[in-house]
């Protein structure tokens, strides 16, 4: 063995679990990098689909899974609660047959079965061949616990599929969770690799400099990451997002900090949550007078149970989502404001603010903010998202005394943007060669005068 052999053998790189694809005919055409990215991941068997809003995850995720059905007999779908719908009417018109399943007792023959995370205790999974998590980044929503049953429920499946638009909004280890599922390589393992530890907090790792090549080429053997179709080398066409306006209306609390004689800027968290009990009012107050300044659809996104009480109250035409709505009830609202039954839906972001598909409405309100920047950046996307025609207007509506938590989503906003461009930039010319076969062009050169040696280097 040549040593360069002997090098390559220690890459670190996913090997593919998968097979050539037979290419399946849908009833609806696919944009050709949605079609090679499919092929792109029945080959790899195990691959995760790091694709911005509305680029169109459900089609690809149930084109794979219509592939690999060759293989496995029966494949599971986790989506976010509401999702399932979506998915199911998005199966139906592009021919492929979804079933919903709210436990094993619904499991009958083979196909593909779909039920939201909550679910997942209900079944057996040793029964599944292939699993596709939908908006997997909601993993970083549950508990450690969730996360280490969905990765050991499955542990056994040769196929599985990632999808999600936010890998990691600011943080590289997010990926290790990914990586995690997909059986390639654990977080522990992934940090000791291609990480050092930087200083005392123990939250704070950096790539090795020696390390950044290889972790890239190990990333690309598992992922594609894509913000545009032009990422890889394809024509964006209709890809194109429209503006995204954000207006900040700051309203004053009125209430000072306990021992101090003027507002102060709420620091910790039991101040942030009193600042915005204070200011609960003038807050609705202001929400409700931009909502039924017009008669279009808009989406209220609240942390407080007390802020969506106000809110619908003062919203005209206001349909309340909360947490304690029977998933019945969920899908109802959902889907009635999905298709225009309801005009005004006032929600969590932690309830609604993943995977759905809301370009038909373009006013946002959010009335209080919380430090997630995730939960912000997936509620802003369901209405921000290609396909959308206008441009989106979305209204964060604080006191005085929330500046901190505006400053820390604007942080967080900016490192995730260095962050998405820096994955772009390292694995765009990887993921072309992997997903497209593109290879480098490289002009030719022809030398047609004889070259001349300085008389200096003669002497």
């Amino acid at each position: 063995m040549k040593y360069s052999e002997f090098l390559n053998s220690k890459a670190a790189v996913d090997i593919p679990t998968g097979f050539e694809p037979q290419g399946i005919k849908l009833n609806r055409p696919t944009f050709d990098f949605q079609r090679d990215v499919v092929n792109w991941a029945v080959r790899r068997g195990r691959a995760a689909l790091f694709e911005d809003c509305g680029l169109g995850k459900t089609v690809q995720q149930l084109a794979w899974a219509e592939e690999v059905s060759a293989h496995a007999d029966k494949t599971l779908i986790l989506a976010p609660l509401a999702v399932a719908d979506q998915t199911i009417r998005e199966g139906e018109i592009i021919g492929v047959d979804v079933k919903r399943a709210a436990g094993k007792e619904d499991i009958d023959g083979n196909g593909i079965y779909i039920t939201n995370y909550a679910k997942l205790h209900r079944f057996d999974p040793s029964v599944f061949d292939a699993v596709v998590l939908d908006e997997s980044s909601i993993l970083k929503s549950y508990d450690g616990a969730t996360r280490k049953l969905i990765n050991e429920s499955f542990k056994h499946c040769k196929f599985k599929l990632a999808c999600t638009a936010t890998p990691a909004p600011n943080d590289y280890m997010e990926l290790g969770n990914h990586a995690e599922f997909l059986g390639v390589m654990t977080r522990e393992e992934m940090l000791a690799m291609f990480f050092t530890h930087d200083g005392g907090e123990t939250s704070k790792w950096r790539l090795k400099g020696h390390a950044e090549d290889e972790f890239w080429k190990w990333l690309c053997s598992w992922a594609v990451n894509i913000r545009q179709p032009s990422d890889l080398g394809y024509g964006d066409g209709a890809f194109k997002l429209p503006e995204l306006k954000l207006h900040e209306h700051i309203v004053e609390s009125g209430q000072s900090m306990d021992g101090y004689l003027f507002a102060l800027p709420a620091s910790t968290l039991a101040e942030r949550r009193d600042a915005r009990r204070a200011s609960l009012n003038e807050r609705v107050e202001l929400a409700a007078e931009l909502a039924n300044s017009n008669d279009e659809p808009w989406v209220a996104w609240c942390n407080l149970n007390t802020e969506s009480q106000a809110l619908t109250k003062a919203i005209n035409g206001a349909v309340e989502l909360t947490g304690s709505d029977t998933d019945e009830r969920k899908e109802e609202v959902l889907r009635g404001f999905a298709d225009g039954t309801f005009q005004r839906i006032v929600t969590k972001p932690s309830l609604a603010g993943f995977g759905l598909n809301w370009q038909h409405c373009a006013h946002e309100l959010f009335v209080g903010l919380s430090d997630s920047y995730e939960q912000y950046y997936q509620a802003i996307r369901r209405c921000w998202r290609f396909g959308q025609t206008r441009e989106v207007n979305a209204h964060l509506v604080i006191s005085n005394l929330e500046g901190a938590v505006l400053a820390n989503l604007k942080r967080k906003d900016a490192d995730a943007t260095r962050m998405a461009e820096q994955m772009v930039k390292h694995m765009a010319a990887i993921s072309s060669k992997e997903i497209r076969g593109v290879k480098r062009n490289q002009a030719s050169y022809e030398a047609k005068k004889q070259i001349e040696i300085p008389n200096w280097l003669n002497s």
